[in-house]
């Protein structure tokens, strides 16, 4: 089971007397008696596969102990099924199960002087936790977890690529459907359905971004008609098995590009493939942004868009990419010892340049309300590197072609 291997791989990088306690997250409240969709916390998911709220792993060399919620034929009616007691140990190869309700009594037994790991979230569970672990030295798991998740094994992969392949489907169905006067939520909607009908859910809040509001780097109203004429940036990924894609295309609302959306579209387009060649085993992590925005920051030189020496970040302000696995902000340092970290074969990083023109910028207006940003998911080889999300179109000739039909 590859949960039991990545405990047992956790503790060989812990003290020999290591103890691990985890949590899952709890459920969150919506409103009055409505809670919103249940998520496992990340690590807790990681190194146990359990998807139920209410919920503690302990485990050390010897001893794997689950505390979850006991089975409640009342709750259960109204709430769904409980995996219980007395099924845990076998689906969860656990060597004890307990009920969450025994964490008091029973967690100092399992402890003894052993030293903990924990690392406590805002809520209730944790609060008790922490208060159980009062009197303990405690460490955190974060660093040595994190680094772990953030080289994918082939499972992740896999799941990583059906999520992708997901995403890479409804931005196609988005592409075909978009047209004048239709609402950027009408757009979110064929996202929702088709995520929805292939057992996926949102990776994170999709941005459907018609005309300036793409402009907005997290603009999520998702609420506004679409403009003959403009162009739309959707990013939007599925999640599968609590593991997240990314993407994000724009394109024209009409069909087909405009002279100067050509212009600026082409810029980022370089960007990224340029940023996305040079990544492979070795190089460091903040060279595909230097590659990206060096290839910006001249060809809006060449455009009259940026004077010499003026400032790239009024049209591109963020990062090129992130780390993507269990969260679409995925666990993971991106320095080491105050350095820059060098790709390793396993890692999976966005590559997402972008340009944002307002409409008060000070530049020929033709370019006015443009938000260009083009994003792709990018798995480190030993070899190089291959984008997960490579068969969704983004060359201008591709994206037109695809509208049309």
């Amino acid at each position: 089971m590859i949960h039991q291997k990545r405990r047992h791989t956790l503790l060989n990088q812990l003290d020999s007397n290591a103890v691990v306690v985890i949590s899952t997250n709890p459920e969150q409240n919506r409103s009055g008696d409505v809670n919103y969709p249940f998520r496992a916390h990340s690590d807790f998911y990681y190194l146990t596969g359990f998807q139920e709220p209410e919920a503690l792993a302990v485990f050390s060399k010897d001893n794997y102990t689950i505390f979850l919620r006991p089975k409640d034929k009342a709750r259960e009616i109204w709430s769904g099924k409980r995996l219980g007691i007395d099924n845990a140990s076998n689906v969860l190869k656990s060597d004890h199960a307990f009920s969450i309700d025994l964490l008091k009594e029973k967690l100092p037994q399992i402890i003894l002087n052993n030293q903990v790991y924990f690392d406590a979230k805002t809520c209730q569970l944790d609060n008790n936790i922490t208060r159980l672990l009062s009197s303990y030295q405690l460490k955190s798991l974060i660093p040595t977890l994190h680094e772990m998740r953030l080289i994918k094994d082939t499972l992740e992969i896999s799941t990583m690529q059906k999520a992708a392949n997901i995403s890479i489907k409804a931005h196609q169905l988005a592409m075909q459907a978009v047209q004048p006067n239709m609402f950027e939520f009408e757009v979110q909607s064929i996202f929702d359905g088709y995520f929805t009908k292939n057992n996926a859910q949102h990776a994170y809040t999709a941005i459907v971004a018609g005309g300036g509001n793409a402009c907005v780097l997290h603009y999520i109203e998702n609420n506004k008609k679409l403009n003959k004429g403009d162009l739309i940036l959707i990013d939007a990924g599925a999640e599968v098995d609590c593991y997240a894609s990314d993407i994000t295309r724009t394109f024209p609302v009409s069909g087909q590009f405009s002279p100067a959306q050509k212009q600026i579209y082409q810029i980022v387009l370089d960007a990224q493939i340029n940023a996305i060649n040079i990544i492979k085993p070795g190089v460091k992590i903040n060279e595909p942004h230097k590659v990206a925005t060096n290839t910006i920051k001249q060809d809006l030189i060449n455009l009259g868009i940026l004077k010499t020496g003026g400032d790239l970040s009024q049209f591109y302000m963020h990062g090129t990419g992130h780390w993507l696995g269990l969260d679409v902000h995925d666990a993971g340092q991106y320095k080491k010892n105050g350095n820059h970290r060098k790709f390793v074969a396993g890692m999976i990083t966005t590559v997402e340049p972008g340009i944002y023109i307002h409409k008060d910028d000070k530049i020929n207006p033709i370019y006015h309300n443009i938000g260009i940003r083009i994003e792709d998911d990018v798995l480190v080889t030993t070899s190089g590197n291959t984008v997960l999300t490579k068969s969704l179109a983004k060359e201008i000739n591709d994206i037109e072609s695809l509208m049309s039909q």
